[in-house]
């Protein structure tokens, strides 16, 4: 069994479907229902999905330290193992790319496959101009102008330049009133996740997914991914870093069907 003993499974989680597992891992300054929700049903159709909000999202309460990847891998683990899955396939998205790979470094024996979406092994120059900007504006409290920062960065050009002033309006609205409270801790861990150093001994087959008109996270870090995991495979999607809001089947399909064929 792993050498890094699992703590008690402390994070509010979901748990729906049933058949092999899938833990999933979601961005930050979301939750798992904010990040997965347009894809959970058909993930659960197929799969016993379990996923743990981050604190400061969903119902974890708010961290008063800063962050830990290795806590809130432990944390992924823990609930799929509470939840009775002895072995599971991790899904990360984003800020749950590297939560997801250091939890198949921490605890190989359980990880059964990888999907990594929209993510990056450390930051590279982009991120690190783009993640204190969304701090600074997570902190200052004024939701709107936070939620017109994402919109702009986080939509890709193809769904942003399609909507109307009216949808572009109400889509402002609703990233304002969903933004996660523990936000401003999400982004201050983001800089300081680098997961390089695992990348080599990832042993679970793992499919890339990468969003390829993505602002935050650029195509050359899921590239860096693909190129380093052992065997990962790399496939495109044409969306921004949101591909659960522009092509939300087309993602799911991209998950399931890998899943499949590894039986996972």
């Amino acid at each position: 069994m792993s050498a890094h003993p699992l703590p008690g499974a402390t994070f509010a989680r979901t748990v729906l479907g049933s058949g092999p597992g899938l833990a999933l891992a979601h961005g930050a300054g979301s939750s798992v229902a904010g990040t997965y929700g347009p894809i959970l049903d058909g993930l659960a159709a197929h799969h016993t999905v379990v996923g743990v909000d981050y604190p400061g999202s969903g119902d974890t309460p708010r961290a008063t330290a800063p962050l830990q990847l290795d806590d809130l891998a432990d944390q992924l683990v823990a609930a799929a193992v509470a939840e009775g899955l002895e072995t599971f396939a991790v899904s990360g998205y984003s800020l749950g790319g590297p939560v997801a790979i250091r939890a198949a470094a921490r605890h190989p024996e359980r990880v059964t496959a990888l999907v990594l979406t929209a993510t990056f092994p450390h930051r590279d120059n982009r991120l690190a101009l783009a993640l204190p900007v969304w701090r600074k504006l997570a902190e200052s409290g004024d939701r709107e102008l936070l939620a017109e920062y994402l919109t702009m960065m986080a939509l890709g050009a193809d769904a942003l330049e399609a909507m109307p002033d009216e949808q572009l309006q109400q889509a402002i609205g609703f990233t304002a009133a969903s933004v996660a409270d523990g936000t401003p801790e999400h982004a201050e861990l983001a800089p300081r996740a680098d997961v390089r150093d695992d990348l080599p001994g990832i042993q679970a087959p793992t499919l890339v997914i990468s969003t390829t008109q993505d602002w935050f996270t650029s195509t050359r870090l899921h590239r860096q991914l693909a190129d380093t995991i052992p065997g990962a495979r790399l496939a495109e999607i044409a969306t921004g870093h949101l591909p659960m809001v522009e092509r939300p089947e087309e993602w799911r399909q991209l998950i399931t069907d890998f899943l499949a064929e590894h039986r996972a």
